[in-house]
């Protein structure tokens, strides 16, 4: 994994895959649940699905974090999490299969 930094602790938290540290800091302040952090713009939540760490999205989940928040790239935690579920070959299958299915597709309409 990448080593990525935050000035949020919540947000190094979620990085660092620390569910206690999370759990602790949420149940401190809660409004740290849709913070983001002034360098990527990164939410806890959008932390945790960077790194693929599942117990950490299924709890900030629960605490009804905002899954609609974008960071600086402009991106939301489901564009990090369908990330993570994909395999390069996966990707590479897409951008081969799409095209045909296309074709395919518009040769049974016409």
């Amino acid at each position: 994994m990448n080593v990525i930094f935050s000035f949020q602790p919540i947000c190094q938290a979620a990085y660092n895959n620390d569910f206690n540290k999370v759990h602790l800091l949420l149940e401190h302040n809660s409004n740290c649940l849709n913070v983001q952090d002034s360098f990527l713009g990164d939410t806890p939540l959008i932390c945790a699905c960077r790194q693929g760490n599942n117990r950490i999205v299924n709890y900030l989940l629960t605490k009804h974090a905002d899954v609609n928040l974008r960071n600086k790239k402009d991106r939301t935690c489901l564009h990090y999490a369908v990330r993570k579920r994909f395999t390069f070959l996966d990707y590479v299958l897409i951008i081969i299969l799409m095209p045909v299915m296309l074709i395919g597709y518009l040769l049974m309409v016409s």
